[in-house]
């Protein structure tokens, strides 16, 4: 929805298109000063630094990067989507603290060349998805660069509650995601399919009975849905440990199992939300669907443990439990039905393939 006080899409295209032509200054002016500011901002957009309510008196504090090219590409997403992701990828970090994310800090660095419709549709991207939790973007910086990167402050608060952190996971306890795995994952395959097809085919057809599956999937990759208000709601529950999952449910769990002192989390393929649709798409697309809810990554779901003789919040599936440290294993472990899960447990951002999500 476009700012009171910025000029029209069209007016706007006929003067100037791209950062160069529009100047540093002309692109704030654009994109922070006529942003409507959440409830929590005391100061937003326009001096040397926000000023923000900590009525907790302490802030909840996570930063996240994407790359061009790792992260997103602009053939793939519009400036809009990446907006949406950027913010909701952060905002998912506070929720999974258990807290109530208030402020959005930015930096970006942005080639001279962008057109400058695409950087007034990310921060439009970014205030929307940070509308949905009453928070904002306070503040920033912008520079240029070859590429387009996007650093992203979030800040929270945690409303009197002490933060859920990694590390409180208990042999008994359950284990239990909110929000669904595997869309995104199952958005990049179509993306990577679409690179491969003949120029000539039909634009990604897919059968018909897939065609809402599909947009689905896309839209998921695109724009990931956290589930921001099962984090608190965990928090009140007594969650002993979370976190979001973002780099693959197995890859992001074993950070919990080691945090907590070397537990084997088991999970139960029994239990595993993979809605059907999802499940025709990778037979379509001759691919497993349990690797997908397993090591996808980038869905921003939320996974936590719960002791055992509490029940599950509203909107929390169980899909596991905590045992006590498998012996003589050397390193903490998070399985499948008992066993290992093989192949590649998520991203892995410095590995042999170099992964960003395009890895």
């Amino acid at each position: 929805m476009p700012y009171p006080n910025r000029v029209s899409e069209n007016e706007f295209a006929q003067s100037v298109r791209t950062l160069d032509q529009i100047g540093e200054f002309g692109l704030i002016q654009q994109v922070a000063r006529p942003a409507a500011q959440g409830p929590s901002v005391l100061l937003g957009p326009g001096d040397d630094a926000a000023v923000v309510a900590a009525p907790d008196r302490r802030v909840v504090a996570s930063t996240d990067l994407l790359v061009e090219g790792r992260h997103f590409r602009r053939d793939w997403s519009s400036g809009y989507q990446v907006g949406r992701k950027a913010a909701a990828q952060n905002l998912a970090d506070i929720a999974a603290m258990g807290a109530q994310p208030t402020a959005l800090l930015v930096g970006l660095s942005l080639p001279g060349d962008l057109e400058v419709s695409w950087a007034v549709a990310l921060a439009d991207g970014m205030a929307d998805e940070s509308a949905l939790v009453d928070a904002s973007v306070a503040g920033g910086d912008t520079t240029g660069g070859e590429q387009i990167v996007i650093a992203v402050t979030v800040l929270g608060d945690l409303a009197g509650r002490d933060p859920v952190t990694r590390s409180g996971a208990r042999p008994g306890d359950h284990v239990a995601i909110a929000g669904e795995l595997g869309w995104s994952a199952a958005g990049l395959a179509l993306l990577h399919r679409r690179d491969v097809r003949d120029a000539r085919d039909a634009q990604d057809a897919v059968p018909p009975e897939l065609a809402q599956c599909h947009a689905k999937a896309l839209a998921r990759h695109r724009s990931p849905e956290p589930p921001y208000a099962a984090g608190p709601a965990a928090a009140l529950a007594g969650a002993t440990a979370m976190l979001d999952v973002s780099d693959g449910l197995l890859a992001d769990l074993r950070h919990i199992a080691v945090a907590s002192g070397g537990v084997t989390i088991d999970l139960d393929p029994a239990l595993f939300p993979i809605a059907e649709p999802l499940r025709d798409l990778a037979k379509y697309l001759g691919l497993d669907p349990l690797a997908w809810f397993l090591t996808g990554g980038e869905d921003h779901a939320l996974a936590a443990c719960f002791p055992a003789d509490q029940p599950l919040p509203p909107g929390w599936q169980p899909i596991g439990r905590v045992h006590p440290a498998a012996i003589p294993t050397p390193t903490p472990e998070v399985t499948v039905a008992g066993s290992p899960w093989p192949g590649a447990q998520g991203w892995e951002h410095f590995g042999p393939a170099g992964c960003g999500f395009l890895g």
